[in-house]
C-alpha cells in the first residue's frame, strides 16, 4: 500500500517536472496556462459563453466613434457601450451579444454591422484545494485534466491520499455533484481515458 502510494507520488512528481519544463511560467507562478491562439478571437471555440473578467472588442463598421476595444466584462456581468448603454454580456456568446448590440443600434443607425471579438478569456477557472502544495484558484485557457490541475497546484503533499480525490461540479439543474477520482488508477492505467475538468470545477485532495 505504502509503496503504491509512493510510486504514484513519484509519477505525479515527474508529471509536474515535465509540465514545469514545458510551461515554466505557468507552473512557477501558479497562474494561467500559457496563452495560445485559443485565447484569441479567431481561435475561441464556437459557442463559447462569455463571463465576468473576459475582455472583448466591439467593432461597428464605418462607425469608429462607436467602436470600443479592451472592454472588460464587469463582475455583475454587464458592459457599457456608446448609445446602447448597459448590456448583459455574461452568459451570452459573442454572436448573441452582437445581435443584441445591433438591435439596440438600429434606433440610431440604419443596418449597423457589429462584430464582437473575444480578446482574452479570464472567466474560466478551477479551484485546487486540500493536500496540494499550492492550493489556489487557477485561470485556464484550454481544457485541463485532473492530473493537469494537480500539477498546476505543485503536486501532492506528503499527507495526500491519491485514491481519495473529489471533483465538485456545479449543475445547472440540480445539486452540486461529487465525483470520486482515484489518481492511482489514472496514473497506472495507460489506456484510461483522461478525466477532463469543466470550468468552475473544484478539485479537492483528501489527506490522511
Amino acid at each position: 500500500m505504502k509503496s503504491t502510494t509512493m510510486h504514484v507520488r513519484t509519477l505525479v512528481s515527474i508529471f509536474v517536472a515535465l509540465a514545469a519544463a514545458q510551461f515554466p511560467t505557468a507552473i512557477a507562478s501558479g497562474a494561467d496556462i500559457p496563452k495560445d491562439s485559443s485565447s484569441k478571437a479567431d481561435g475561441v471555440r464556437a459557442g463559447y459563453v462569455l463571463g465576468p473578467e473576459d475582455v472583448i472588442d466591439v467593432f461597428v463598421w464605418k462607425e469608429p466613434e462607436l467602436t470600443t476595444t479592451g472592454i472588460t466584462i464587469r463582475p455583475d456581468g454587464r458592459i457599457s457601450l456608446p448609445l446602447t448603454g448597459e448590456i448583459d454580456a455574461s452568459g451570452r456568446t459573442a454572436e448573441r451579444l452582437q445581435e443584441e448590440i445591433s438591435d439596440r443600434l438600429k434606433r440610431y443607425i440604419a443596418d449597423p454591422v457589429v462584430n464582437v471579438m473575444v480578446k482574452q478569456i479570464n472567466s474560466l477557472k478551477i479551484s485546487v484545494l486540500g493536500e496540494v502544495r499550492k492550493p489556489d484558484v487557477y485561470h485556464i485557457k484550454n481544457r485541463v485534466t485532473v492530473l493537469d490541475a494537480i500539477a498546476m497546484a505543485g503536486g501532492f503533499t506528503d499527507l495526500a491520499r491519491p485514491k481519495h480525490v473529489i471533483v465538485l461540479r456545479n449543475s445547472s439543474n440540480g445539486p452540486q455533484r461529487r465525483i470520486k477520482v482515484n489518481i492511482n488508477d489514472l496514473v497506472s492505467d495507460s489506456g484510461a481515458a483522461p478525466f477532463y475538468l469543466e470550468p468552475l470545477d473544484t478539485v479537492y485532495v483528501e489527506g490522511r
